[in-house]
């Protein structure tokens, strides 16, 4: 397959063949070329390229009052947030100063309550010690007039608390009581070789035990005061209870 080759001379005139430069100009008789494209029918620049930026469109400009009203917005907003930030530091503060102060109050009041509420327990103690040394104090009462032998017991436990070794043991009663004494505590009395003197001194239902080394007060008062102790109450004993109503004589008018 053969191609045909042109040169790059023109050719002779007269000759009858078409030439092929009728339809092509050579470059090398061309000064200068672009590429057209197709662009430039609608009037873009044909050297602008699609890699090439595009310079975007000038803002247009505002005028003073504009620019004023722009600037005042952008206060307006700026002192929100910060009021608005303020306001949320300023409630949380008062927050915790309330809880401190609404703890602080409880707190003392708590104290008061718990103050007040000892105070009632003490009065409420002292109160029951006062009614059971008032009810105890009826029962002896009643015991020494309805069971009056019993001071013979309490002589007997005075002398058994001396020690062996006393001596010169002497046992001072009522005069009521001492028959009493004599009889029921008659061997103790012998056994430690006690003296039974009568006593009007000393309260019915007690006695009074004396010896070289050592005293022991059995009296009523002395043994009441011990037990009033044990209850709670510092009362001493008294013949006739204040707390407690006097009983009629049978001759007195009760209407």
């Amino acid at each position: 397959m053969t191609s045909s080759k042109f040169r790059n001379v023109p050719p002779p005139e007269g000759g009858s063949k078409p030439s092929p430069y009728a339809r092509f100009i050579p470059r090398e008789e061309l000064s200068s070329f672009e590429a057209w494209n197709p662009s430039a029918l609608s009037g873009a620049d044909p050297h602008a390229g699609a890699g090439t930026p595009t310079a975007e469109p000038e803002a247009p400009s505002l005028s003073v009052a504009e620019q004023l009203a722009a600037q005042l917005r952008a206060a307006r907003q700026s002192g929100y947030q910060d009021g608005y930030r303020d306001g949320l530091s300023a409630l949380d503060g008062f927050k915790q100063s309330y809880a401190a102060q609404i703890t602080a109050q409880l707190g003392r009041l708590m104290e008061s309550h718990g103050a007040q509420l000892d105070g009632l327990q003490q009065q409420l103690a002292q109160a029951i010690a006062v009614c059971a040394t008032s009810m105890a104090r009826q029962v002896v009462r009643s015991e020494l007039v309805v069971r009056p032998e019993l001071v013979a017991a309490v002589a007997q436990e005075a002398v058994e608390a001396l020690l062996l070794s006393a001596r010169h043991i002497t046992v001072r009663v009522h005069p009521d009581d001492q028959p009493l004494v004599a009889q029921g505590a008659a061997e103790v009395l012998q056994a430690r070789g006690a003296r039974l003197i009568p006593d009007a001194s000393i309260a019915p239902g007690g006695c009074r035990v004396d010896s070289d080394i050592a005293s022991i007060d059995g009296t009523v008062a002395a043994r009441w005061r011990r037990a009033s102790a044990a209850l709670g109450s510092a009362s001493e004993w008294t013949e006739a209870d204040p707390l407690m109503p006097a009983e009629a004589s049978p001759d007195q008018d009760t209407r």
